[in-house]
């Protein structure tokens, strides 16, 4: 809200009485014009621009006072000015000193709208604010983007980087441009212009609701989430509020309270939901998992084969290990590595039903309250759907129609336009989803459960076949790029519809023999050496009991020695 004498005054030598001066003037003016509007134009998060600074950063236009005076992108000034005096012919009689001294007596009301300070006095802001609506007016007017399609002769000024494909460098860096986040301009500036354009507020409004709609169409990457009624367009905050609206309807930001079982969620690869750190890192070890499970498998057996087990175990043949030399077996080094965890085992196997039953109810009441990780959502890949049979299909009715349908196996998904301008769009759309939504992060979840299934080519590949991603980008490869690289979320969040999927989907693909055969070996064989040499001492006991078998049973009794001694074939 200062006005650059202020900044100036504070950074070489404060002046007490002109800063107390400003001060009152200030809080004067907000009082006479009693403003209270929210919000709207964020700054990026720095959690997102570190990852991909490019997709945030304009590279051919500045609109609106952020990135106004970088030298870069002076050179789009020219051709701003131009689209301004093209604009003001056009007006009947009036001349854009009108707007702009119109948009001075808003400009509290503009500077309002902004999240970081406006470095610009009054008057300099109104004329920015009128030229820069003067150029999106006309590019937005002139350019139709995927269809082809020309709303008017395009000025032989800007011919050269605007052209009727769209397939222009400039043309597409300018229409990224546009859709920044630090890029915009409140709606309310480009309304005023159409004001002064057309002679009825009603043609006012069904111009910016038809521009405002054709622009969305061509550049959303789904089909629109409901019809935009004219009379609601001039409510948005600005052009990127608009698209997001467009593609994520209102009525999925207020959700029921969720009600989802603990462990439901899709959280992150190295930690649990529910799960402090401290409590993931006294998680049981991969011997004490397996006697669970162990214990969990002979739990649930009948009586009978119980009983045989117990008749077994106090049997006459159970001096067999009786005669065992444990205490000269104790002394062997791996033997005696293994002699703690065995009887740990034992313990477990004592104590197990009870602790699983405390372990449950202590998980589900962490995780009803703590929102899923930041990291990649445990989901199995497309490909790895595709081979356990799960089938894909393409719906056309934006994000609110992902669903899994756990009778017929069917994955819904909607279909998705990608193209040179849709990762820069869904980046900036899902940093403004995180700086302005109160209720969950729609878009920033649907992102997260594409980077989930899409691991590689092959992933992108099949959802291309499958109609899901309409590709317009060079190759499949790019495609599993950009979504592998949209991985990083602001905050946490929880959307019951999406992950109420992902928690079938899990469902689903774990209870698959496959699937539970494959991660048991994976966890408790391939990941930990201690299990292998575990077997190897089960080995070297199991001769061990053979010897003391044989001393108390004759062997050559159960096994006759003649099949022990080798066939002699007589050549004659």
């Amino acid at each position: 809200m200062f006005q650059p004498s202020i900044l100036t005054t504070l950074g070489s030598k404060f002046d007490e009485t002109l800063w107390v001066a400003k001060i009152r003037k200030t809080l004067d003016e907000e009082l006479e014009e009693e403003i209270e509007i929210a919000v709207t134009i964020f700054g990026v998060p720095k959690a997102l621009m570190i990852c991909d600074p490019a997709s945030y950063t304009p590279q051919e236009v500045a609109i609106g006072p952020y990135h106004h005076l970088r030298l870069e992108l002076y050179d789009m000034e020219r051709y701003k000015v131009a689209a301004a005096k093209r604009i003001q012919r056009e007006l009947q009689n009036v001349k854009l000193q009108t707007l702009a001294d119109h948009l001075m007596k808003h400009d509290l009301r503009i500077r309002a709208c902004y999240h970081r300070p406006v470095n610009f006095g009054p008057e300099a802001l109104a004329w920015m604010m009128a030229v820069d609506v003067c150029f999106i007016f006309e590019f937005i007017r002139f350019c139709g983007i995927k269809q082809g399609k020309i709303l008017g002769k395009i000025p032989s000024g800007l011919s050269h980087i605007i052209d009727s494909s769209g397939n222009k460098t400039a043309h597409n860096s300018i229409l990224k441009d546009i859709f920044m986040l630090e890029n915009q301009i409140p709606l309310f500036v480009m309304r005023m212009l159409l004001d002064l354009q057309f002679s009825s507020k009603e043609t006012a409004d069904n111009t910016l609701h038809s521009m405002m709609t054709a622009l969305s169409n061509d550049l959303s990457p789904f089909k629109p989430a409901e019809k935009v009624d004219t009379a609601v367009v001039r409510d948005h905050a600005h052009l990127l509020d608009f698209l997001y609206h467009f593609i994520v309807p209102k009525t999925d930001l207020s959700f029921p309270p969720h009600e989802i079982e603990d462990g439901e969620f899709g959280g992150g690869k190295e930690e649990k939901e529910g799960m402090t750190a401290a409590e993931a890192f006294a998680e049981p070890t991969h011997l004490r998992k397996l006697a669970n499970i162990v214990w969990a498998m002979v739990s649930k057996l009948v009586r009978g084969p119980i009983a045989l087990m117990k008749r077994v175990m106090f049997s006459k043949p159970m001096k067999v290990l009786v005669k065992l030399p444990w205490t000269i077996l104790s002394k062997i080094p791996i033997l005696k590595m293994l002699k703690e965890p065995i009887e740990n085992v034992l313990q477990t196997l004592h104590n197990a039903k009870k602790e699983d039953g405390g372990d449950e109810e202590s998980g589900s009441k962490q995780s009803d309250d703590k929102p899923p990780l930041l990291e990649e959502i445990a989901i199995p890949s497309v490909t790895q759907l595709a081979e356990a049979g799960v089938q894909f299909v393409a719906t056309e009715e934006g994000i609110s129609s992902i669903n899994f349908d756990e009778k017929t196996l069917t994955f819904h998904i909607p279909a998705i336009n990608l193209d040179v301008n849709s990762e820069v769009v869904l980046r900036n759309l899902v940093a403004y989803e995180a700086c302005s939504a109160s209720g969950p992060l729609v878009l920033a979840r649907y992102t997260e459960l594409m980077n989930g299934i899409i691991d590689t080519e092959v992933d992108a590949r099949f959802l291309c076949g499958k109609g899901i991603i309409v590709n317009h980008l060079k190759s499949e490869k790019e495609v599993a790029e950009m979504w592998n690289g949209m991985n990083r979320s602001v905050r946490l969040t929880k959307v019951p519809s999406l992950d109420k999927v992902i928690a079938d989907v899990n469902k689903f693909y774990s209870q698959r023999w496959k699937i539970k055969m494959a991660k048991f070996m994976k966890e408790y064989v391939f990941g930990s050496w201690k299990i292998l040499t575990f077997l190897a001492a089960i080995a070297m006991l199991f001769l061990l009991f053979m010897q003391a078998f044989c001393q108390v049973y004759s062997c050559s009794r159960i096994i006759p020695i003649e099949a022990l001694e080798p066939t002699v074939t007589d050549p004659n």
